[in-house]
């Protein structure tokens, strides 16, 4: 079992939105860590979506999501937010939560310590 989890996920219309949790388990804390967000699309390979450093200061946001996703943390050992609006079926995948405590190996995606098990978001009419 992971020490981070998503929530939120679900089956959502074309222009819908969908606001996705990451949270640590109760032993332990998510402050001192840089939180991102990833998705993997059947027969695709996992791309970054979203990024916010452990203070909340520094964020960013891959193309795919400018303008419609929004990542947020309301206090440094709280859950992580992505708020997906404007939702297409090319949003569909599952999406993970990933947490390091270095911003750019965070941002790479590779060797990253911590990864939830995903939550499935469909985009479908």
């Amino acid at each position: 079992q992971s020490q981070i989890m998503e929530s939120g996920g679900g089956l959502v219309q074309p222009g819908g939105s969908l606001r996705l949790s990451c949270a640590a388990s109760s032993e332990f804390d998510l402050g001192y860590y840089a939180v991102g967000w990833f998705r993997q699309a059947p027969g695709k390979e996992r791309e970054g979506v979203a990024w916010i450093s452990n203070s909340g200061n520094s964020i960013k946001l891959a193309n795919s999501g400018e303008g419609r996703f929004t990542i947020l943390r309301d206090n440094p050992g709280g859950p992580v937010y992505l708020q997906m609006n404007n939702l297409q079926p090319e949003d569909t995948a599952v999406y993970y939560c990933a947490a390091d405590l270095s911003w750019w190996t965070l941002i790479s995606g590779k060797n990253v310590e911590l990864w939830g098990l995903g939550t499935q978001v469909t985009v479908a009419s």
